[in-house]
């Protein structure tokens, strides 16, 4: 490879559960599994080719009494080319993923802010799972940095797999956060040019239920193994010190070995085992069952879903009298993993992932390279695995009697056994090393690498820079206008800050229409208005537009095939020209006769086209470009003129406004439109609602950040 592939700088983003170098405490929680090793792994791997300069792998920095202080470490070498690099985010403290979502836009501004003082930007971000997705997305959107995303276990999936179990939709929504996940892989979907997944079946059964599948964007890359720190045993299974614990619990250590190894969750449907092994009493006398369900000093103190399945095993071990050839050990560390399986090897036993379903399947990978046959669910990534390595049985994981019965042919044909461990072993190392992923993908990504074209940061003069050290930008509908009093003591607090405060407007408005109300209302020339939602920057003193700006945002821009889509759609009408421009597509919308707008941006999705769309007021509805809002434009300002957001106060009041009030800057929310499109909006470090209305509530934000003297 050649060209920019001399010294790529790659950037991993992986944000929940507990990431670090050594010792991962996988099956701590539900956040903390396979993904976290599979990233750490990645990064390490990436940066052992040679044509990988750096790689950092980012998360979230963790400070908590209740965990370890390697979390809380900003930056952890894994080797000489590749780091974990942690960013704050919210909370000091661990956050399960589902409670995440209302900081990632603070986790990303940080992120952001961290890269722009490294010596070069990425060449490119590779997001994990649908967090680390959207702060890519955002990041890509703000950089022009091709994106890679690898989705792990996707919404839709999930979702339709926890209704036909009847949890309930409101619960999904409530436990889960569900449709804002789903909402971030859509548009990270849409942004993304390349799509990294394990296993076809992945691409079959979970991509293609989304409006933004695009089949020509998707790639399998299988994961690899770590073959230095999995192996068939060199020993005797007595120097194993996890043995020991076995003997508290099984009368005939010695029989082989019926192992399943996963974190407590319903989704893993060990219980299924449980009743499988349970069922059949020629399975009993010829195995032990070993379950290795992660780590716990006391169940009543696990999250409710550990809680639950681990109760679960334990009513039916009872039930079923399997006391001696069950065994549950309440730890493990993850170094003694390797050895667990080498046991089981050892044994002449089987390894079993019943799951619902898997995604991928990374324990399979490890089992079948220290020579334990296999028996895994038929849904998912195992079925590639087993396709390929030959080394075991598909199950239906809700067939009880498959799965005894699967158990059952492996383990009374010892040259079954045998011939499926010598399968497995010899191509675990054939199809699933991580050399071969690493190689395989920078061939993947070198597309993406000729065809980036990311934003320049503009030189600004010196003296240009002197004096102003943060900015007030502000909506001008209904957030800056409609109290004549409260204007006029906003712009004496203007013109008293102006050579230390920069001035600006955003607005969905066009240029002409927005200046033209700013001088009716006596307002002086703002120094900066980001008009049309977020299309278009023009600065003072001449209004000179930024021609950067508007190259980067008509990034895959279709403005006559939005109209074509939706020219029939009941309930839109086309604003006048005069509410047009390049970037913007502004309709009159009535709710009566209207699709909702879920509906109009599925409809645009399914059409392949990549859009931001805002409903305002109940009666508006604009499209602008994918890379286009307030908040992009902002930030692009924030970045251009070395402004930090901290020191950015945000007045709007609109769904438009939305991703402008969070994150880093300060926002508030005027009185008049508490009840409006931003009254789910609640940060209480970053957005004020005001008691004032209009400008004066902006000065009353002004004063309760202290603003103006604050350093």
């Amino acid at each position: 490879m050649t060209g920019k592939t001399n010294s790529l700088y790659l950037l991993l983003i992986s944000v929940h559960g507990l990431i670090r170098g050594h010792d991962l405490e996988l099956g701590r929680d539900a956040d903390t599994g396979g993904q976290t090793k599979y990233v750490v792994d990645l990064a390490k791997a990436l940066a052992q080719q040679k044509a990988v300069a750096r790689v950092d792998l980012v998360t979230r920095e963790i400070i908590d009494p209740a965990i370890h202080t390697d979390y809380a470490n900003p930056c952890e070498r894994l080797n000489e080319q590749a780091r974990i690099i942690r960013i704050a985010a919210g909370p000091d403290g661990y956050l399960k993923k589902e409670d995440l979502w209302d900081y990632l836009d603070i986790f990303t501004d940080n992120l952001l802010h961290w890269l722009n003082q490294q010596p070069k930007m990425p060449d490119i971000l590779h997001s994990h799972y649908a967090d680390a997705g959207y702060v890519g997305m955002r990041l890509s959107h703000l950089t022009g940095i091709p994106l890679v995303f690898t989705g792990h276990s996707l919404g839709r999936d999930k979702r339709s797999r926890l209704l036909a179990m009847g949890l309930n939709g409101e619960v999904l929504e409530q436990r889960y956060n569900i449709s804002r996940r789903i909402n971030a892989e859509e548009d990270t979907l849409a942004t993304a040019g390349l799509v990294i997944t394990s296993t076809r079946n992945e691409i079959a059964e979970q991509y293609e239920l989304y409006n933004y599948y695009h089949p020509e964007r998707m790639v399998v890359v299988p994961p690899g193994t770590d073959l230095e720190q999995f192996h068939p045993a060199d020993g005797q299974a007595y120097a194993f010190p996890f043995k020991r614990c076995l003997k508290h619990f099984l009368k005939h250590p010695k029989k082989p070995m019926i192992l399943a190894l996963s974190r407590p969750d319903e989704r893993k449907n060990i219980v299924s085992l449980v009743q499988a092994y349970g069922e059949s009493t020629e399975l009993q006398a010829l195995a032990n069952l070993v379950i290795v369900a992660g780590n716990r000093d006391d169940i009543r103190e696990m999250d409710e879903g550990a809680q639950s399945v681990l109760t679960e095993i334990l009513l039916l071990a009872d039930c079923y009298d399997l006391y001696g050839c069950i065994a549950i050990p309440k730890h493990h560390n993850q170094e003694e993993v390797p050895d667990i399986y080498r046991l089981a090897a050892l044994s002449k036993g089987v390894f079993v992932n019943p799951a619902l379903t898997e995604p991928f399947g990374l324990t399979l990978l490890e089992a079948a390279a220290c020579g334990v046959p296999l028996i895994a669910t038929e849904n998912g990534g195992p079925v590639d695995i087993i396709g390929n390595c030959h080394n075991g049985l598909l199950v239906d994981p809700l067939d009880i009697e498959a799965i005894a019965q699967a158990l059952l042919t492996i383990l009374k044909d010892p040259e079954q056994w045998q011939s499926f461990s010598q399968h497995g072993l010899q191509n675990v190392s054939k199809f699933y090393s991580w050399q071969a992923h690493a190689k395989s993908y920078l061939k993947k990504i070198k597309p993406l690498l000729d065809q980036q074209k990311p934003i320049h940061k503009v030189k600004r003069e010196p003296n240009l820079l002197r004096y102003q050290d943060r900015a007030i930008f502000t909506d001008i509908d209904q957030s800056l206008l409609g109290n004549a009093e409260g204007l006029q003591k906003f712009v004496q607090y203007l013109r008293a800050q102006r050579k230390h405060v920069f001035f600006g407007i955003a607005t969905g408005r066009r240029l002409d229409t927005a200046l033209a109300l700013l001088k009716k209302n006596g307002l002086p020339t703002p120094d900066v208005l980001i008009t049309s939602l977020g299309t278009e920057i023009y600065y003072a003193p001449h209004i000179t537009a930024d021609t950067a700006w508007a190259r980067h945002i008509d990034h895959h821009w279709n403005p006559k095939a939005i109209r074509r889509i939706l020219a029939e759609i009941p309930g839109l009408v086309l604003q006048p020209k005069s509410e047009q421009s390049r970037f913007k597509i502004s309709y009159h919308y009535d709710s009566e006769r209207a699709p909702s707008p879920d509906e109009i941006n599925a409809l645009l999705r399914q059409e392949d086209q990549a859009v931001n769309a805002h409903q305002a007021f109940g009666q508006f509805f604009d499209i602008v470009p994918i890379r286009a809002s307030k908040g992009l434009a902002l930030r692009y300002f924030a970045r251009q003129w070395n402004i930090p957001l901290e020191r950015i106060l945000v007045a709007g009041g609109s769904g438009a406004d939305e991703d402008m009030m969070q994150g880093n800057t300060l926002a508030v929310v005027v009185a008049n439109r508490h009840r409006e499109e931003l009254s789910q909006l609640y940060e209480p470090e970053r957005i004020y609602f005001a008691e004032q209305p209009h400008a004066l509530g902006i000065i009353e934000a002004i004063e309760h950040y202290d603003f103006f003297n604050e350093a």
